[in-house]
């Protein structure tokens, strides 16, 4: 059996099994309002290069940005620490996430990022709450790098982490054509995609 390449056009059942939960559920959601990054924990130097390839991936999906959320100032927050602990500090954590000791469960599991999607009544996506541990196996991840990988996986609700890809970057394009609902919960949706790579 040969392999297809590594930029070969993803089909129907890859796009369905990236879009579907352990438990059988599926849900393909992209963002349903101009998104408002803000970005917390970089220094002036490292923010410069995140926030310009942060924006790429959004420009691609021709998804508009915003400088602001009417109804929440930012939704799109990211929060990059050393360490998990760090974020103790953060005033309210808990009420934000809705989780209860998320610093300490993340500790546990050994994470290294953690991505939290909220939803409004259609069920797009209307906010998105990334956080990045940097001193561990993302330590040494070149900014412009880690700001794609944290936009391409805010994009769209994937139901685990993905790598940015040249086959993603079409799906995610194809995800946001405006024929298309911000929100599908039948994975037929994926032969819709399938069909716009």
């Amino acid at each position: 059996m040969t392999q297809a390449p590594a930029d070969a056009p993803l089909t129907a059942d890859e796009i369905a099994a990236l879009f579907t939960a352990a438990n059988g559920d599926f849900l393909c959601a992209r963002w349903g309002r101009p998104v408002a990054p803000v970005v917390f924990g970089l220094d002036d130097a490292t923010l410069t290069v995140f926030r310009a390839a942060l924006i790429a991936p959004f420009t691609h999906a021709r998804q508009p940005l915003t400088d602001t959320d009417p109804d929440t100032g930012a939704n799109l927050m990211i929060f990059a620490v050393r360490d998990w602990a760090e974020l103790d500090g953060l005033p309210d954590l808990d009420r934000l996430t809705g989780i209860a000791g998320l610093p300490d469960r993340l500790a546990a599991e050994g994470a290294d990022r953690y991505r939290l999607l909220r939803f409004d009544g259609a069920g797009a996506i209307r906010a998105c709450l990334t956080f990045l541990r940097l001193g561990g196996a993302l330590a040494q991840a070149h900014p412009a790098q880690l700001a794609e990988s944290v936009a391409v996986n805010a994009l769209l609700s994937w139901a685990r982490p993905v790598t940015p890809s040249a086959p993603l970057a079409a799906l995610i394009r194809a995800a946001y054509d405006p024929l298309l609902p911000a929100c599908a919960r039948d994975p037929s949706h994926a032969l819709r995609l399938a069909a716009r790579l």
